[in-house]
């Protein structure tokens, strides 16, 4: 089994805050990021596959997965605030785990169209929204 992991990058804005918290628990659960003008980040996101490496020597075609994370993540993502433009958002804090687990959801969602069987799986998704805070799904 051969791994190969592309590195994307998007800046995007959002603010931690659940609506069924009062703004006093919101301010002490989220801190800072519950700034009711919201906040930006320049994410790095890891997609790794997973797979046999084939008779060209790779385990994926790149530019099938570069075409994937773009047109299902990237294109979305890109300069948004997470909160009012993605629709997975309306009711869902995006918390870096949160925004891990919808990137994943809408890759796994779509994966055999650009892989079909027997091709790569999708093995990893790596959200860093920070340098010091890492998320891995």
């Amino acid at each position: 089994m051969t791994r190969l992991t592309r590195r994307y990058r998007f800046s995007a804005s959002h603010r931690l805050h659940a609506r069924e918290l009062s703004e006093e628990e919101n301010r002490a659960l989220y801190g800072k990021c519950n700034n009711p003008h919201g906040h930006g980040h320049n994410y790095v996101l890891e997609v790794r596959v997973a797979g046999p490496v084939d008779e060209h020597g790779r385990v994926a075609d790149r530019a099938a997965l570069d075409r994937l994370v773009e047109g299902c993540v990237l294109g979305d993502f890109r300069h948004r605030n997470l909160n009012l433009d993605l629709p997975e958002f309306a009711n869902l804090v995006p918390t870096s785990e949160n925004v891990a687990l919808v990137i994943g959801r809408r890759l796994a969602a779509n994966w055999r169209q650009a892989f079909p069987a027997p091709g790569p799986a999708l093995d990893k998704i790596r959200v860093y929204e920070t340098k010091r805070n890492v998320v891995e799904q």
